[in-house]
């Protein structure tokens, strides 16, 4: 059985490789989704080790399937849940609880990363809970992840409404043990994790009073936003913090094309771009290069300003270096100097979130991004559904379903529908988040608002509160707490009215 794990496990980890990267070179990856990047979890001040002794940890015994009545449906699971009540007025207040809903991640970077719950538990005297999504860090039934991705039995549980309907069990189970009935309960989450907040908000309204979806793109699904959308924001920011260093890009990709063409061509790529493996093919190196680029204009937060990092490497290359010479130097300023430059950097089919990820997108969550043909700096890439499908078809054996999120969640003709009925929902982004291309930008109603700003970048307004922070940030985290304090006050309000009719 060992040697059959170990043979598998390769073989699996090199079709989640080659799910993103196909060889015709016309599908880059996906840009992943999460609340904090990928360089912001390599913080120190952002590492688990760091994190309060205020937080304590449980676990809770997990139903597999919420959704049906067959005997293995009843089978458990520990899912890990955090709990921090340093600053809990008490239930017999009008304290809340304030929970943010863990996404496609371990949960320990988010008890540091996300700073909203911890800056706004003393203002709210709050209890905060932090929730980890099924699948991902100490939550994974079974135990193994890759036990459980290599069983089409045990996958078919890793769905988005199944972890929602988890996330109403924990929070009835822990409203019950603090004796907090009354207790309203927010949700918060980023990105993926705002999303499943949006939508818990309007599954679940008897579990929470209401949501904090913070860059959520819950438009980027069928014909909703355009499929170029996320590219045309990344294009637009480099072009706003640099025409030249825009023009420099946009020039890059056919330079690529021009030295590979050449007999030696992948050599002198690789020795350019001082890559670990030698160069097989040049769509690894657009596809890291595309995947840098994207992560930068999505995660462009200030003091540093990362976008700023590379376009100052690029614009700042001695006098007479050449185009690419000249990215590298890019490369250099934002990865830092290295022996070598792995081009799997961005797509590691270790890395938990890639893994979870990469069957969340193939089942349900399929977001359909690509590059357009005109004023981009990016070469042609449209996305390619049927292409999408075979290669989830391959590697999982099932087909993907473009069509479910709209279908189940809702998503067409939004503002006509989610204003007859949704309320308590804050849809909040920055404009320069690719992903806002996808987000809610106007108000649907008096209490399912947008809140956003023009500089903000992803999920930035619920990171942790700084001294440096511009003011349109600390303006917009004023407002989604006034909007809060709102519900709130208006909740007691009706409580106290429906108690006197009683």
């Amino acid at each position: 059985m060992d040697f059959l794990r170990h043979l598998f496990l390769p073989l699996f980890l090199f079709s989640l490789i080659s799910l993103s990267c196909v060889t015709s070179g016309t599908q880059f990856s996906i840009p992943r989704l999460g609340a904090l990047g990928r360089k912001i979890r390599s913080e120190p001040e952002i590492t688990s080790s760091l994190v309060s002794k205020d937080f304590e940890t449980f676990f809770y015994s997990q139903t597999l399937d919420h959704f049906n009545y067959k005997p293995e449906s009843y089978t458990t699971f520990p899912q890990r849940y955090v709990v921090n009540s340093k600053y809990w007025g008490g239930a017999n207040t009008s304290s809340p609880i304030l929970v943010y809903f863990g996404a496609e991640e371990a949960l320990d970077y988010d008890l540091s990363g996300i700073g909203f719950l911890t800056d706004n538990a003393p203002r709210f005297k709050a209890l905060l809970v932090y929730l980890e999504h099924r699948f991902y860090g100490k939550s994974i039934p079974f135990g193994s992840r890759e036990a459980a991705l290599r069983n089409a039995s045990i996958r078919g549980y890793f769905t988005s409404a199944q972890a929602i309907a988890d996330y109403a069990g924990i929070l009835l189970h822990i409203k019950k043990t603090f004796f907090a009935k009354n207790s309203p309960v927010i949700v918060i989450g980023g990105s993926y994790g705002g999303m499943l907040a949006a939508w818990f908000r309007l599954k679940y309204p008897h579990v929470a009073l209401g949501a904090l979806a913070s860059s959520a793109p819950i438009l980027y699904f069928d014909d909703l936003a355009p499929q170029v959308g996320y590219y045309a924001i990344v294009t637009k920011d480099f072009k706003e913090t640099s025409e030249s260093c825009y023009e420099t890009i946009r020039k890059s990709w056919d330079e690529i094309d021009k030295v590979a063409l050449k007999s030696n061509g992948l050599s002198i790529l690789s020795m350019k771009f001082k890559t670990c493996k030698k160069l097989k093919r040049t769509f690894d190196l657009k596809d890291y290069l595309d995947s840098l680029y994207s992560e930068v204009a999505q995660y462009d937060h200030p003091p540093t300003y990362p976008l700023n990092i590379v376009c100052g490497g690029i614009d700042g290359a001695p006098k007479g270096t050449d185009i690419l010479g000249r990215i590298f130097t890019g490369v250099v300023a934002y990865m830092g100097n290295k022996s070598c430059y792995d081009m799997n950097e961005f797509n590691r089919p270790t890395d938990d979130t890639y893994t979870g990820w990469k069957w969340q997108t193939c089942s349900e969550m399929v977001m359909p991004i690509g590059h357009g043909n005109n004023d981009s700096m990016f070469p042609p890439a449209p996305f390619n559904l049927n292409r999408f499908i075979r290669k989830c078809k391959s590697l999982f054996g099932v087909q993907p379903q473009p069509h479910w999120v709209t279908t189940y969640y809702g998503g067409h003709d939004l503002k006509l529908i989610l204003h007859r009925f949704a309320s308590n929902i804050i849809f909040s982004n920055g404009l320069r988040d690719p992903y806002s291309s996808g987000g809610v930008l106007e108000n649907i109603s008096d209490s399912v608002v947008a809140v956003y700003t023009v500089n903000g970048s992803h999920c930035l307004d619920i990171h942790p509160e700084k001294e440096s922070d511009p003011l349109w940030l600390v303006k917009q985290r004023k407002t989604e707490v006034q909007i809060i304090k709102g519900w709130i006050s208006k909740y007691y309000t009706d409580l106290l009215e429906f108690r006197d009719r009683t």
